[in-house]
């Protein structure tokens, strides 16, 4: 059974086809797969994965990939002891990461919680720095789904541009896979014209073979983008998982058209790691994918590390870190 909708559109057909397999997900008491993509190569898709990460990029391709992975960096702060002036001075960060080179930046897109978010359009107004906001009872999801729901449409009301949500992994686990599809396609409605990105929570689930079902199931039931991680969880984004989950948006792509996004969260924190996933998505994705508006960083940790390497690579010496501010 096809789950993928050929006209593109994530809440159409391929929904209407997903949901009508999901009124038989259950039979005498048990609970079996909606669909069963092929079981993963672990083996082969590590290799593959380390095998990428060989590369070499010298020089100018070096710089380019670079400065390239800064247009694609989420800066995120998601801590209870966020404030109004920690989310205003990363904003500023986001718009103008390196004072001394305005060719570099600006980034993609500022992630904050559904609070902050008037106080990141503030700042972002007219710029095309876009304001992501965690939802749908993040990191956990363990609440309701009337009060995910709520939470998206606060959130989008304040002003959001993208809604990163989670998925229940615990549904995920057990085998209720449409509930898990159900909340996803109600969250993309209450999204209106936001973007979703669907957290999948790789840590969790346990084996490359549901990384795999999750993310065929968040882009089939109408995903924008499909993400990692919270970055509350270890293990969080990897190479391997990552190639996994671009190889799923590989085949949506050659089955329907549709260009769905990825974003690794958590765990890339230095230059070399941003260039061996590029180097990951240009050798499974092509050039297309080379762009913001579908490949991005979760960077609570990274952009320092690639202002340090850029700075290296113009001036010939390592900055400090001192040199660059921490937000």
């Amino acid at each position: 059974m096809s789950t993928h909708d050929k006209s593109g559109n994530g809440n159409g057909n391929g929904a209407a086809i997903f949901r009508a397999g999901a009124s038989g997900a259950r039979a005498g008491g048990s609970m079996y797969a909606l669909f069963e993509p092929p079981p993963v190569d672990a083996v082969a898709l590590e290799e593959r994965a380390a095998s990428l990460a060989k590369r070499s990029i010298k020089k100018a391709a070096k710089v380019a990939g670079l400065k390239l992975s800064v247009t694609m960096m989420d800066l995120t702060t998601l801590e209870g002891k966020d404030t109004a002036g920690k989310v205003r001075q990363m904003c500023h960060k986001a718009l103008r990461p390196l004072e001394s080179d305005p060719s570099i930046g600006p980034c993609g897109a500022v992630c904050v919680y559904p609070n902050h978010v008037t106080t990141a359009k503030e700042i972002l107004q007219g710029s095309p720095v876009k304001v992501a906001s965690v939802a749908t009872a993040f990191p956990s999801g363990q609440s309701p789904l009337a009060v995910k729901l709520d939470d998206t449409r606060r959130a989008v009301e304040f002003g959001a541009d993208e809604i990163d949500m989670v998925i229940d992994r615990g549904a995920m686990l057990v085998g209720d896979y449409a509930k898990v599809f159900d909340e996803i396609a109600a969250t993309k409605e209450a999204c209106g014209s936001a973007h979703l990105k669907v957290i999948l929570e790789t840590g969790e689930l346990g084996s490359y073979d549901m990384v795999r079902k999750a993310s065929e199931l968040a882009i089939a039931a109408g995903g924008d983008f499909i993400k990692t991680s919270t970055g509350k969880i270890q293990p969080a984004a990897t190479p391997p998982v990552t190639l996994l989950m671009l190889e799923a948006i590989r085949d949506h792509y050659y089955a329907t058209g549709r260009r769905i996004g990825m974003k690794p969260a958590g765990g890339v924190r230095t230059a070399k790691q941003a260039l061996q996933y590029l180097v990951l998505v240009k050798e499974t994705l092509g050039d297309a994918w080379l762009d913001p508006d579908l490949f991005r960083f979760g960077a609570s940790a990274l952009l320092n590390d690639v202002l340090m390497q850029l700075e290296k690579e113009r001036t010939g010496n390592y900055q400090a870190a001192d040199d660059f501010s921490k937000d």
